[in-house]
């Protein structure tokens, strides 16, 4: 009976009712909406790469030495000599390694020079490896495997040539014209800078920058065949990637190269550094926080206001009930039970919107922003918003609530 009152009474009103359910479902969509892509980018920022124990590069800071070996964001301050790297490589508590080469370009995509070991050691997200649309990893010197972003911007398939230039801007008039490059391989999505990276073999950077002085015969030398891969060896590398047999030798390890007399080298955890980086941009979780709670703020107000509102328009039904014996607290349970079924309502219309979005966009905002969106929105802490947004709206009705319980009051005491 009192549920059935509480329903009619809002059919009765049903205008300015489903204004209020909509501003509440709307501010639930941005609440939602805004943590849910909070923390769906905190995990994928922070799966960037998995199950490397150590990324080592040239003394430098942390988060630089992050940024241009994992992101491919900046530039190192020098680069490692490949002696050092084939000892460190080499250790007997070391599992595998892989070597980082970066400094050229193609079409404003950074080029990525490492080694097979790449498609079968690094990982991201849960552990998950790379794997491939289209074709196999690179076995010859100018074979070149593409990420998806790179693929699928351009243009690239397989068997498609490619010319890389020197430096990382977008345009570039030093192209390495003499030694293209051919693709034999597309990888999947992953969600990572692995999607803008175009990958070459190590040798294949050497091989592009060598002049007929270096003892090779330059370029055409490789094109003709002349060379194996094997037969190049590599002079640096920028930054290399070390997986260990043990995770109890890290910090050892890791204080042995940050000591290394031959030359400066880093170490670093990726995931403590990912975590430093991830506190520097919190900033701008605090302002998306703030917009969707100003939202809240001003959807919960205005349920207040049109409750309010029909206090007035609801005094010949007050005096009614109060007649057919209704005490005031009922009245005041009835003006909470109205802004609580606004509020429910406002949810479920909200959380589903949400959920049709994310099935709707997911695709395409993984493959435009690499930004993947698990479709389960009612997590934890989506629960706990929801249970504030309760409270909240029930708090605001609590005004008109006791405006309605002191005009019951009234007309008892007449």
């Amino acid at each position: 009976m009192f549920l059935r009152i509480a329903i009619k009474s809002l059919l009765n009103r049903k205008g300015s009712v489903i204004m209020s359910l909509l501003a509440i479902s709307v501010a639930i969509f941005v609440l939602l909406g805004i943590e849910h892509i909070r923390q769906q980018a905190r995990d994928s920022f922070a799966s960037t790469v998995s199950g490397v124990d150590l990324v080592v590069g040239a003394k430098t800071g942390s988060l630089n030495l992050l940024l241009y070996s994992v992101f491919r964001v900046g530039a190192p301050t020098d680069n490692i000599s490949w002696e050092a790297y084939k000892e460190i490589a080499e250790g007997k508590d070391v599992a595998w390694a892989i070597p980082l080469s970066l400094g050229d370009s193609h079409n404003g995509y950074r080029v990525l020079g490492t080694t097979p070991d790449y498609f079968q050691h690094f990982s991201f997200g849960n552990k998950r490896i790379l794997e491939f649309v289209e074709g196999e990893a690179f076995e010859g010197v100018f074979d070149v495997v593409l990420g998806a972003e790179v693929a699928r911007t351009l243009g690239y398939s397989l068997g498609d040539e490619i010319t890389l230039a020197h430096g990382t801007v977008s345009t570039s008039f030093s192209l390495h014209e003499n030694s293209p490059f051919t693709v034999v391989g597309i990888l999947s999505p992953t969600g990572t800078p692995v999607d803008q990276t175009v990958h070459v073999q190590l040798q294949g950077i050497e091989a592009m920058h060598a002049g007929s002085e270096s003892g090779f015969g330059g370029p055409a030398m490789y094109n003709q065949g002349q060379l194996e891969v094997d037969e190049i060896e590599p002079k640096s590398i920028t930054a290399f990637m070390l997986g260990l047999k043990s995770r109890m030798v890290t910090f050892r390890l890791q204080r042995e190269i940050n000591g290394y007399s031959a030359e400066p080298l880093m170490a670093i955890l990726p995931g403590v550094a990912l975590s430093e980086l991830w506190q520097m941009v919190g900033v701008f979780e605090s302002v998306l926080r703030l917009i969707s709670m100003l939202v809240l703020v001003a959807a919960v107000l205005g349920l207040g206001a049109v409750l309010l509102a029909s206090v007035r328009e609801r005094s010949h039904e007050i005096h009614l009930l109060r007649v057919l014996g209704a005490p005031s607290y009922y009245l005041f349970l009835l003006m909470e039970l109205e802004a609580l079924l606004i509020c429910l309502a406002g949810m479920i219309l909200g959380t589903a919107c949400l959920y049709l979005c994310i099935v709707a966009l997911g695709d395409a905002l993984f493959s435009n922003f690499g930004l993947h969106l698990d479709a389960g929105v009612l997590t934890q802490d989506g629960v706990v918003i929801l249970l504030f947004v309760l409270a909240a709206a029930l708090t605001a009705a609590a005004v008109p609530s006791i405006r309605v319980y002191s005009q019951a009051k009234a007309y008892n005491s007449q």
